[in-house]
């Protein structure tokens, strides 16, 4: 049997295998021309589970319900951005928002974190970058401090699932997982309850490294004894960290670009990444580069707001008319000058974030 574990699986590289084992949909090209970001037009979101009537309530200026989250277990980096971004985009459709700073699934599920106190003080970091990044007061919540039908929706939601159950799907039976999975689920069901929004489809961005999340929170969904829309998910491909394999992570920092690493270090790091560069610049020249493999090219890919200009660059440096230094060199412009923005806006946003975190 295959397990898909997201606290463990470092990458998914045979994307086929996925639709094919797990069932997932192909994400429709028809709705990366009318989605108009460039996450959907350059095939970073590759794949869905029911996104249909989301996708018809943005032509139809509906309201739908916009989920996502992000446990507070480190730094923020720049594949945490990619939730942002995407959950942007959504409530710039008309979306209702929610965006969970997961403190206690963070406490409960990682063994880097002591106490409850910790996860709070990262949750003040996380924040401070969500709210910089875009998102407000309105759009967040953080689950320590979640009234008291949320905790009681996440205990009927415990009724629903069996170790078995849990087990077949995860693997283990880790309490900790457990309790940071019961949460999860109910941090994308609470919405539907007559008490938010009501009945509604909606949508929550995620890796296809998750996809077990997905396919029991939407078995949950029609298990509890409410008139619930199946929640609705897109899947996109993991930024991989600045190594040779694996992805960003906030535990191993020679992976990742921090959105407030000291910019003198970030010519440093895309100097270190892995390139897809040749062995010599004459070989480079003739045979030409594989941006593919290149983590500079892939944090262009991922993050520059130009698909024209990014469109530009995958071929010069394919072409091999672009060396792999000098792909390194614009990487790092665009980044330091992108993060000197960012860390500009956090100054003004921690103090707002400490008070909503301990509010």
């Amino acid at each position: 049997m295959v397990i898909i574990d997201p606290w463990s699986t470092k990458s998914l590289d045979k994307y086929e295998h996925a639709f094919e084992k797990f069932g997932l949909g192909r994400f429709p090209e028809g709705y990366r021309k009318n989605l108009d970001h460039y996450l959907f037009k350059r095939g970073i979101v590759i794949a869905h589970r029911g996104f249909d009537k989301v996708y018809e309530r943005i032509l139809s200026k509906k309201p739908f319900i916009n989920m996502t989250g992000i446990a507070s277990s480190g730094k923020f980096h720049l594949g945490h951005k990619l939730d942002v971004d995407i959950f942007n985009f959504f409530a710039s459709k008309g979306a209702k928002n929610y965006f969970s700073i997961a403190d206690i699934d963070a406490y409960a599920s990682r063994p880097n974190i002591n106490s409850i106190k910790e996860a709070k003080e990262l949750a003040v970091n996380t924040l401070s970058h969500v709210l910089a990044l875009g998102l407000t007061k309105k759009d967040v919540y953080i689950q320590s401090n979640k009234e008291p039908t949320y905790y009681t929706f996440a205990m009927e939601v415990s009724k629903k699932i069996t170790g078995n159950m849990f087990k077949a799907v995860y693997g283990h039976l880790d309490m900790g997982k457990i309790v940071a999975n019961l949460l999860q689920y109910a941090d994308i069901l609470h919405p539907q309850l007559e008490e938010y929004e009501g009945k509604m489809p909606s949508v929550t961005g995620i890796g296809l490294d998750q996809d077990p999340h997905a396919k029991l929170t939407r078995d949950i969904a029609k298990r509890l004894p409410y008139d619930l829309e199946l929640p609705g998910f897109i899947y996109f491909i993991h930024q991989k960290g600045l190594k040779e394999t694996g992805k960003m992570s906030s535990s191993d920092p020679d992976t990742s670009i921090f959105l407030d690493d000291d910019l003198g270090s970030i010519k440093m790091k895309i100097n270190k990444a892995f390139s897809g560069g040749r062995a010599s610049l004459k070989e480079h020249r003739e045979l030409g580069g594989i941006p593919e493999n290149d983590r500079a090219y892939e944090i262009l890919l991922f993050h520059h707001p130009n698909t024209k200009f990014v469109e530009g660059i995958y071929h010069d440096y394919k072409s091999g008319n672009l060396s792999t230094g000098e792909l390194k060199g614009i990487c790092a412009d665009f980044l330091i000058r992108m993060l000197k923005l960012h860390q500009s806006k956090l100054k003004r946003t921690e103090k707002a974030a400490r008070k909503i975190v301990y509010s």
